[in-house]
């Protein structure tokens, strides 16, 4: 899962001071979510990470101090690289409702690619309920920022509230987990998101 510079991960990771240590970090970071998303946390180990990696035991030790601080960084690193997909496809100027659209079929995109996330971010609510909850929260705050800033250009209501954004998210999570890790390909990431987007737009009452 490559997103360049491990920001998110150096919390419980020592920082490396050269391109080439952060490659190192970088490696190790991605075989732990191989590993971890394989294995679970329990049955993951630290040399199966190194073994992923291609990199010496002593390696891991320069940047890590133990399985629960990569596992640690790697949650708060695939929350990072979770935001980032939004905010790519967020780039382009657009109205509230169709930037809803954009971030979950981003999203979904990203799930699809990286199955592992739900695996590990589920896991963290019992080995590192901090960076779980903190997962969470940051991304039920950058939607109600996005609901708010469309409230405040009156393309949305302006009393939407932070339960309206975790509603948003759960619906968001829930779809990744039937379409993007369960689904196979069996409807498009577009089709999804228009669907959901539908939802925001018009409701589920029938038409009087």
């Amino acid at each position: 899962m490559d997103t360049g510079t491990p920001a998110g991960a150096t919390d419980t990771a020592k920082r490396p001071r050269t391109e080439r240590g952060r490659r190192t970090l970088r490696r190790l970071l991605d075989a732990a979510a191989i590993e971890f998303g394989e294995r679970g946390f329990h049955e993951a180990s630290i040399s199966g990470i190194t073994a992923r990696a291609g990199t010496a035991l002593g390696s891991f030790y320069t940047y890590f101090d133990s399985k629960e601080a990569i596992f640690q960084a790697l949650v708060r690193d695939m929350s990072e690289a979770v935001k980032v997909a939004a905010r790519e496809a967020l780039a382009e100027p657009a109205s509230a409702l169709e930037r809803e659209r954009a971030a979950l079929a981003a999203f979904l995109r990203f799930a699809a690619e990286h199955k592992e996330v739900y695996r590990i971010i589920d896991e963290a609510e019992f080995v590192d309920p901090e960076s779980y909850r903190q997962h969470y929260e940051t991304t039920g705050a950058r939607i109600l920022e996005r609901l708010r800033e469309g409230g405040r250009k009156g393309e949305l209501r302006a009393n939407l509230e932070e339960a309206h954004a975790w509603a948003i998210m759960g619906m968001n999570v829930f779809l990744g987990l039937r379409y993007a890790v369960w689904g196979d390909g069996d409807m498009p990431a577009e089709r999804v998101a228009a669907l959901a987007n539908d939802l925001l737009a018009n409701g589920i009452a029938a038409e009087r």
